[in-house]
């Protein structure tokens, strides 16, 4: 079982960091994207929010706040119910800048998907559905 664990881990790591590189400008950083993916994909959040679901305190995601927000990839706007809260949403090109990253990466996997026999990829969207299984905390 360990060196299914080695060999796996491994393999994730090296398909994870060649996707991660696909982004729309390679400079920005992994944690800047996945917070900006994030308020794409479920609309604004408070900082807080934003700082629990992608696992950093608050102060460290403020910096990466005002990163995106200095890119214009982002706004803060007041929280409706409380003044010393604020929504960070992503802006129409934050948007486009995460539309751009997912299509530059599924440009780089389709053709080698597109390789595969049947088989191997009815193979893969079964290890798919294990891998989500596996992330779940």
């Amino acid at each position: 079982m360990t060196h299914l664990s080695t060999d796996f881990r491994v393999a994730v790591n090296r398909l994870s960091r060649t996707l991660r590189a696909q982004k729309a400008d390679s400079t920005m950083s992994d944690a800047v994207f996945s917070a900006l993916a994030r308020l794409h994909r479920e609309g604004p959040l408070s900082l807080a929010d934003l700082s629990r679901h992608e696992g950093v305190t608050p102060p460290s995601m403020t910096k990466t706040v005002a990163a995106l927000v200095e890119l214009g990839l982002a706004t803060k706007a007041d929280h409706g119910d409380d003044r010393r809260k604020v929504l960070i949403a992503t802006t129409p090109a934050g948007a486009d800048f995460v539309l751009e990253t997912r299509r530059r990466r599924d440009d780089w996997l389709t053709p080698r998907l597109a390789v595969l026999t049947p088989a191997e990829r009815r193979v893969l969207t079964e290890a798919t559905d294990i891998m989500r299984r596996l992330a779940q905390p």
